[in-house]
């Protein structure tokens, strides 16, 4: 008997153990300046300040650890506004726009990028630095050694090099005018290349990169109109954007990029409705969930309002998507993260300001609960 309590004492313990191990460090950085009336894009009179929150996602449901206040974010831009390290010992987060200091019902560009420490206890944001003038898509190097941060206007990407939780400015890159509109710049997980989307000239650009010297190619895939968000597979084979369209109700696309080409190219192109808003790749690079607005964020006057937005979940063959699931989520959503079981997807919502949470069984999605926020949750990133 005793053999046996042992036994399963040692069970119970390693159990304990492998839960713990499973801890999955997620990211929500949450915008309290903007609103919408009817459709109408505003700024919050009384702001709640812009914060982020952390959340464990390897928990079922997931589990909030923490916020950390005034750390600069904004809903403009694609939701990959916050990165993490891949050992999760610290994150970025980027802020593309502030109030007006002259007008406090205006916006103006903004160019903060703030590092956080995540063993702190606390968590503490330990440094703000400066990118260019709407700064917002941002993604670290698999080495941990560069960052990337895409300025939307100013047609920059800034360089940033790491050493252990610090970051050092290292020049930028121009790929057009500051109407160019970069949005997003992704990494392969190599390291040795990175992909830029550009919503203002309907671009994407490639990147090389050596060590910590990052160069434009001069090459570039047309991207449909106004490519928006992107995520590279783990498997370095495709890469996924979205377009954000015209924002006249039409459907809208996103597109498969073969990266096993050189260069890389465009391959696939599938309706998804209209403006895919976030693009998540899964940990394992089975499926790619896609935010669908759905004309949510209009007047209800609007011709082709809904009063939902859409989560679509698409499987991977290679380089062709299949549609796997889909289900409604609220208004005016923004990014999509997976757990690394491929089982859990967490959504934000700004206007709702709420993580909606599903559960994925590979065919069917199934809203399981919900955690409130602040303020509208603008930016999303989850340790892979």
């Amino acid at each position: 008997m005793k053999r046996h309590f042992l036994a399963g004492a040692a069970a119970l313990a390693l159990a304990s153990f492998v839960s713990s191990a499973e801890a999955q460090i997620a990211i929500s950085a949450n915008d309290g300046k903007a609103g919408l009336d009817d459709g109408k894009s505003i700024v919050n009179q009384n702001p709640h300040p812009d914060y982020i929150t952390i959340f464990d996602l390897g928990q079922n449901p997931p589990k909030v650890l923490g916020e950390v206040m005034n750390v600069p974010t904004s809903v403009v831009g694609p939701p990959q506004s916050v990165a993490i390290a891949h050992d999760g010992s610290f994150a970025i987060v980027t802020g593309a726009f502030k109030v007006d200091p002259a007008d406090p019902k205006k916006t103006v560009a903004d160019n903060k990028v703030t590092v956080i420490d995540l063993k702190a206890k606390p968590f503490a944001a330990i440094a703000t630095l400066e990118a260019g003038p709407g700064a917002t898509g941002v993604s670290i190097n698999p080495a941990q050694t560069l960052a990337l941060v895409a300025n939307r206007n100013e047609g920059t990407v800034s360089v940033f090099t790491i050493s252990g939780k610090e970051l050092k400015p290292a020049g930028k890159i121009q790929l057009g005018d500051a109407k160019s509109g970069p949005s997003h710049a992704v990494f392969t997980p190599d390291g040795k290349m990175a992909l830029v989307t550009r919503d203002g000239d309907h671009k994407v650009s490639i990147l090389k990169v050596d060590g910590d010297k990052v160069e434009d190619t001069k090459k570039t895939m047309t991207g449909g109109f106004r490519p928006y968000s992107i995520e590279v597979s783990p498997k370095g084979d495709i890469a996924v954007f979205g377009n954000q369209g015209g924002g006249t109700g039409d459907n809208d696309v996103i597109n498969v990029v073969d990266l096993k080409s050189n260069p890389p190219r465009v391959v696939d192109t599938i309706s998804v409705g209209p403006t895919p808003e976030g693009v998540g790749m899964s940990p394992k690079g089975d499926f790619v969930a896609v935010t669908v607005m759905n004309n949510t964020n209009k007047p209800k006057s609007f011709p082709f309002y809904h009063d939902n937005g859409i989560l679509k979940v698409f499987s991977i063959r290679g380089t062709k998507l299949q549609l796997a699931a889909e289900a409604p989520v609220g208004h005016w959503c923004q990014g999509a993260v997976w757990s690394k079981d491929q089982k859990t997807i967490v959504v934000q919502c700004m206007v709702e300001k709420e993580f909606e949470i599903f559960r994925f069984t590979g065919d069917s999605l199934k809203r399981t609960g919900e955690i409130k926020l602040k303020a509208g949750g603008a930016g999303l990133c989850a340790q892979q």
